[in-house]
């Protein structure tokens, strides 16, 4: 991790502005698409054209985001959607896939805005405040509404699910199992708190009266109350970490360079969701993906192919894809929200991945990021107050932003 000086290259960029790369960077500064088996019998995945090949492949299984931990450590339950493949991952995504619609995203917009002038409201009353601690708080009570947890106090809910990301990890490339069983009672206690104070209560209440949320939905289509489990740890867990660092990430950048700072606070909602995109291509919250193959997979590359064996892990760089320079006009490692990109190439590049396990939250965690940063930058006089300490997150293989604190 390390800051990086202004750019000074105009003729590249009119409008170069300064950055951070806040994940440790993993590649060179332009690297050409690579597919590579390094030292330790693991396949590195470099570029855009290449990591698609690898995450719309249907000879893959997910092998990130402690895939092999949580499969060896919550025996309880089954795979959850982010671990599913084929006709059984379809089955599920389809069942929940109408809860983030660009059209469910904007019918939550008065809810999430409701909750970000209540943490504003608390900023200007203390005078200051930590934006990891605000970010938690709204990531947590957005995923809580939206998923249906709402029959616990929102701050032990924040608590039980950040503690599926304290999960002793598995290394994806050894599949070393946690070193102790006190680490599996661990995980197997977490999972069990938050079924009974938080799942099991929601559930309940939900068989009484319907809701319009996920667990309500999963209840009709008569999922278990461990299947119900199951993707209450991968909506509301995953979607309340990744969110909180990419609102953190996207302020501070706003908050220390004016130009971007003018750009979003003077731009209309398609010019501030440009941005943020732009953002979050440079700034991916995982940065970092794993599949094992399951069948011998062929990768084409300029002209030729590389055949990956099965059972042999792959490691795609999102990082180093974002920055693709046969895709994005260079410089690619700033941020640039007008910057051209070769046709078929999203704004944000692969941060939210590809394939059947794109992440399904996408236009939320834009939406209520949009939603909050508008009414912070809003505020006259906000300063930021110290540099944060920046972190990482092995389950996520990405970054971790906390006491980013400003003052109003």
């Amino acid at each position: 991790m390390h800051h990086e000086g202004r750019h000074t290259t105009a003729d590249a960029c009119p409008h170069p502005e300064a950055h951070r790369r806040t994940g440790p960077r993993t590649s060179d500064p332009a690297p050409r698409a690579s597919v590579a088996l390094d030292d330790d019998g693991v396949w590195r995945v470099r570029g855009v054209d290449p990591a698609r090949q690898v995450l719309r492949s249907t000879a893959t299984t997910q092998a990130g985001f402690q895939a092999d931990s949580i499969r060896a450590s919550l025996t309880m339950i089954d795979d959850p959607m982010l671990f599913l493949e084929g006709p059984a991952h379809r089955e599920l995504r389809t069942a929940t896939a109408r809860f983030f619609t660009p059209k469910a995203v904007a019918s939550y917009e008065d809810m999430i805005a409701a909750y970000a002038e209540e943490l504003i409201e608390d900023l200007r009353a203390a005078g200051s405040a930590d934006l990891s601690d605000l970010s938690m708080r709204l990531s947590v009570r957005v995923a809580a509404e939206v998923v249906g947890l709402t029959n616990s106090p929102t701050a032990g809910l924040a608590r039980r699910l950040d503690a599926f990301f304290s999960l002793e990890p598995i290394n994806p490339r050894t599949r070393l199992r946690p070193s102790s069983l006190k680490a599996l009672a661990v995980a197997q206690l977490h999972t069990a708190r938050f079924f009974i104070q938080d799942v099991l209560p929601a559930i309940r209440a939900r068989r009484r009266q319907p809701q319009d949320d996920l667990i309500s939905h999963l209840i009709s289509r008569e999922y278990s109350n461990l299947a119900i489990l199951t993707e209450c740890i991968t909506f509301a867990a995953a979607g309340m970490v990744t969110t909180r660092e990419f609102i953190c990430a996207a302020a501070w950048h706003l908050l220390e360079d004016p130009e971007l700072h003018a750009t979003y606070t003077g731009g209309d909602q398609a010019a501030r969701t440009r941005l943020l995109h732009e953002i979050l291509r440079v700034e991916p919250v995982v940065g970092t993906l794993h599949r094992r193959t399951t069948a011998p997979l062929s990768i084409t590359l300029e002209g030729y192919s590389v055949t990956i064996p099965a059972g042999d892990l792959v490691e795609v760089d999102i990082h180093a894809s974002n920055d693709d320079p046969t895709c994005v006009a260079a410089p690619a490692d700033v941020v640039w929200p007008d910057r051209a990109r070769t046709s078929g190439v999203k704004p944000y590049g692969l941060s939210f991945g590809d394939g059947i396990h794109m992440c399904p939250g996408a236009f939320i965690a834009i939406e209520e990021t949009d939603i909050f940063l508008t009414r912070l930058l809003s505020l006259e006089q906000l300063q930021l107050v110290q540099e944060p300490e920046l972190g990482r997150n092995e389950v996520v293989q990405g970054y971790e932003i906390r006491d980013l604190r400003v003052m109003v």
